[in-house]
């Protein structure tokens, strides 16, 4: 990528010290947003905005949840027309929390809401242009004269915005960039990025600043390039240093959503980067305020953190995903294995066969033999604790050094050995040993030894209260310093509720993976959640990262005024019939504005289309329109068997 530039030159304040990017404020009805404000909570109504009563106690229960900028979808004239009594009864009960009016199409619903509302989002892909997934040469003439046109529709909302004192959101979706933006820049986040600022020009050239940005994905890995490379070329261009709009779009519900959204969300904030956040669930509005508050409130308390060491050279291009190459070994590293998961049992009193299910390990006593699921952990980390059975063939065990020398001879068992221990020359395992390593500890003695030692692999922790950008350093003095040795990313909690722990983690590890580094992850979790729940969050948080796939993806909105059915039912339904399906992608859309875009690398769709009525998608290509919904699950299974994805989910399958 032609903009990635391997100097100091950073998207952020620091990559070493929390520093919150100093952006402009915007001012929000009474809210302001950057500055230096706090971190902004919001969401978005899922009523139909015709629906006056039903969009007013739906806003107060998000403002009562600690939401405070309420998002309304206005798709045309009479829902824009409507926000002004939606205003005027929440102004009547005493809630004074701005509202935005989210716009796609309709321009003339923009300018309306302008009058009436203390911001708008307009979506840069498709406020003058529409996807039609077409491929277009243009002249520079050529586009320059599309540029001028969409000049022409956007100068009036900026003129009017800058009389009603109206902020503004320019909110670029990967799955809706235009056919325009595609052909010239590609469906990549240069693309996004180039799609918010082609309107960004123009609202400048305007004398109007009021404006917050957004770079939205439902792959975290996209969307954390994108606003990163936003934030670079802002600078690089002189534009102003504008607030920015976190969320990764149609993140799913349950775990999964949360899991997806912090991948996304809580990577750029490490780096300071982020001055509002929705978390975009397949739930009800209210039930995403309190991720969202616990994702922000996080960095309250990030300063002061221990120092870390100065980067003089950044190895890693922060814009693309490049996986960390590393040599093999035994099942960890090198160019074909996915990252492992190592699970944590040192906390355990007692190990039985039992205790295995947990970890994705089920045995059958009947039949003498181990059950293994696509959620089965690689190794367990066991400290001096001791196993006496026998354990599946895919499962490797690590002792403490001590122990491990009385285990030795015990198959699958390996060494976990701390730095000092290493560089003096201890007893070793030929194939496979664990180098327990802090950042403080890797010197050149000890990054000499452990590049040279080819059954070495690295297992990295911190205590840092900055303990992603600790993690990260290790892995650049790794990197600039020519050790391909493997690398198993460790953290360690205690007293979280589960939640916590899995929005921590997927901040944790996730801004690590997402950059390509990490052969593996270790959870130790005390007092947080239970083991079988520690060790799916391990495994979701690689799914989500997309290093390593475990299960169905659902890429599922979480819905508005525009939704045409139940997300949360119809996704609940799919799931049951389908999450069996390990590496299938599958959008479930509520209507056609993001849909058929955001959802472009899923293998299959499910868009509403009309009242009671589904198109079915295979790819970005439609292939069943206007199926009853009462029929479009069955319709979705049966177009899944025709292109040979089905596969019979088993009798554990079935159970569960």
């Amino acid at each position: 990528m032609n903009t990635y530039v391997a100097s100091l030159k950073q998207y952020c304040n620091s990559l070493v010290s929390y520093s919150r990017r100093k952006t402009i404020e915007v001012k929000i009805g009474d809210i302001a947003m950057g500055g230096n404000n706090p971190i902004r909570i919001q969401s978005m109504t899922t009523v139909d905005t015709m629906d006056t009563a039903g969009s007013v106690e739906q806003s107060i229960r998000m403002i009562k949840a600690g939401c405070e900028y309420v998002r309304i979808t206005a798709p045309s004239i009479k829902e824009a027309q409507n926000l002004q009594e939606i205003k005027k009864e929440l102004r009547k009960r005493g809630y004074t929390a701005p509202l935005v009016a989210d716009i796609h199409f309709t321009p003339n619903a923009a300018e309306l809401a302008a009058r009436i509302v203390e911001k708008v989002r307009i979506n840069p892909g498709n406020y003058a242009d529409k996807k039609r997934f077409e491929t277009i040469d243009y002249t520079e003439a050529t586009y320059q004269a599309e540029l001028d046109r969409i000049r022409e529709k956007f100068i009036p909302l900026i003129r009017i915005c800058k009389e009603y004192g109206t902020a503004m959101r320019v909110g670029t979706n990967h799955g809706s960039l235009s056919d325009r933006i595609m052909s010239r820049y590609g469906d990549n986040p240069i693309g996004m990025v180039e799609s918010a600022l082609e309107f960004l020009r123009i609202c400048e050239d305007e004398s109007y600043f009021n404006i917050v940005l957004s770079m939205k994905s439902s792959n975290p890995q996209v969307m954390v390039q994108a606003y990163r490379l936003l934030v670079q070329k802002l600078d690089e261009e002189g534009l102003k240093p504008y607030p920015l709009h976190l969320g990764v779009t149609e993140a799913g519900d349950g775990e999964d959503g949360r899991i997806k959204s912090s991948v996304g969300i809580g990577t750029l904030l490490e780096d300071g980067l982020g001055d509002t956040i929705r978390v975009s669930l397949t739930e009800e509005p209210e039930a995403e305020v309190p991720v969202a508050y616990e994702l922000a409130k996080r960095y309250e308390k990030r300063l002061p953190h221990h120092p870390i060491p100065p980067i003089h050279h950044y190895p890693i291009n922060p814009f693309e995903y490049n996986r960390r190459k590393t040599r093999q070994v035994l099942n960890i590293g090198g160019e074909h294995h996915i990252p492992r998961v190592v699970a944590d049992f040192t906390l355990k009193d007692k190990i039985t066969q039992a205790s295995l299910y947990s970890l994705g390990y089920q045995y059958s006593v009947p039949l003498d033999k181990w059950n293994i699921s696509d959620f089965a952990c690689d190794y367990i980390f066991l400290g001096d604790r001791e196993i006496d059975f026998e354990i599946p063939g895919t499962l490797g065990l690590i002792y403490n050094h001590k122990t491990w020398l009385l285990k030795k001879d015990q198959e699958q068992a390996y060494p976990f050995i701390r730095a000092d221990e290493y560089l003096n020359g201890v007893s070793k395992s030929p194939i496979l040993n664990f180098i327990y390593v802090l950042l403080h500890d890797l010197d050149d003695r000890l990054i000499n030894q452990l590049r040279d030692d080819k059954t070495a692999v690295i297992f990295i922790d911190t205590h840092n209260g900055h303990g992603m950008a600790e993690q990260r350093r290790l892995f650049v003095e790794v990197i600039n310093k020519e050790c391909d040795a493997p690398v198993i990313i460790g953290r360690a909690y205690s007293n979280l509720s589960t939640v916590q722990l899995q929005l921590y983690a997927a901040t944790d590890f996730g801004g690590l993976l997402v950059d390509g580094l990490g052969d593996g992850v270790f959870i130790a979790a005390e007092n947080c959640a239970s083991d079988k729940v520690v060790n799916e969050t391990a495994f979701n948080i690689l799914q989500a990262t997309r290093t390593r796939i475990s299960k169905t993806e659902y890429i599922s909105c979480p819905s508005c005024g525009r939704t045409l059915f139940d997300l949360q039912e119809t996704t609940g339904r799919i799931r049951s019939r389908t999450s069996h399906l390990k590496g299938i992608k599958i959008g479930i859309m509520g209507c056609i504005v993001n849909g058929p875009g955001e959802m472009a690398d899923a293998d299959y769709g499910y868009v509403g289309s009309g009242p009671g009525r589904i198109t079915l998608y295979k790819g970005k290509e439609v292939v069943r329109k206007n199926v009853p919904t009462a029929k479009a699950v069955d319709e979705l299974i049966s177009l899944i068997r025709e292109h040979g994805d089905w596969i019979e989910p088993s009798l554990n399958e079935i159970r569960s």
